[in-house]
């Protein structure tokens, strides 16, 4: 089960950034393959010359395939996180709100 962690970036990005891969590894742990916007384009604001709504576009491409969104504490302050709730909605993918994720199903082969 892929799962899409979404949470404030702006602000204090470093804490930002290490609030979810905090919660990115929790979850990689718990046995579920994770993508965290945080850690694939970390301070790509100072580096990469692409414009928010192209990091924004990218994100929720990324989102459609996966099964279900997680969303950390405090990622109503996040207009980014707002958005991917919203594609998640229309897409029928499932939404959960850290700490509360979705069970894991171990295949037994």
């Amino acid at each position: 089960m892929i799962l899409y962690l979404a949470g404030p970036y702006s602000g204090d990005i470093d804490a930002n950034i290490q609030a979810a891969r905090k919660i990115a590894i929790e979850l990689w742990e718990a046995g579920y393959t994770v993508f965290c916007p945080h850690l694939n384009t970390a301070h790509f604001e100072i580096d990469c010359k692409c414009t928010y709504l192209e990091y924004l576009n990218g994100d929720m491409e990324i989102l459609r395939r996966c099964d279900a969104l997680v969303l950390m504490p405090t990622w109503e302050s996040s207009k980014g996180a707002q958005t991917e709730k919203m594609l998640a909605e229309i897409h029928g993918i499932s939404i959960y709100y850290y700490p509360d994720y979705p069970k894991l199903e171990l295949d037994n082969d």
